[in-house]
């Protein structure tokens, strides 16, 4: 049911959007099936965000596999680019067996080049079994930014500006 209202609402923003901007090039639909047929389960967030200038959704999705998944795909193509595995914390062992990095340091990493307020933080497995800190961050200059930290160099991989946001935190 949750999943319904999930995407009921975010098809009524994109939607209502369409109406101001003209014809909408995102392929919400076909990355939501593309996402879904990638990992089955239910989706809880929905997020569009600007990768290197290219619109891409991450479908954060609890998988029928029990594991919590972000896939993101490109919002024009309607294509998959990246499946990242979440778990719940520094201490699972695929992160744990990677960390050289406390949280404590990437966090410090992460606000030096992006000042602000950490609003929330997810640990990631990256496709090549790689560990990194996601951290989102509302910047000083208003913006929010997820900032992906590797958890073994401490070198910042990834940031992206986060254009909105609906589901669960």
């Amino acid at each position: 049911m949750k999943t319904k209202v999930l995407i009921s609402a975010v098809m009524t923003a994109l939607l209502s959007t369409t109406a101001f901007a003209g014809e909408n090039p995102h392929k919400f639909e076909a990355c939501m099936k593309a996402a879904l047929e990638e990992r089955p389960g239910q989706i809880v967030k929905v997020e569009m965000k600007n990768e290197q200038g290219a619109h891409v959704y991450e479908f954060d999705i609890r998988g029928t596999d029990g594991a919590d998944w972000d896939v993101e795909c490109h919002a024009h193509r309607g294509l998959i680019t990246e499946v990242e595995r979440e778990v719940d914390n520094v201490n699972h062992p695929l992160f744990k067996a990677k960390v050289k990095v406390s949280e404590k340091d990437a966090r410090d990493i992460a606000l030096a080049i992006y000042p602000g307020e950490i609003t929330e933080v997810e640990y990631e497995i990256e496709p090549n079994g790689q560990a990194s800190y996601e951290f989102d961050i509302d910047t000083t200059l208003g913006h929010e930014v997820k900032v992906e930290v590797d958890a073994t160099s401490g070198e910042i991989v990834e940031a992206n500006r986060e254009i909105w946001q609906i589901g669960l935190e």
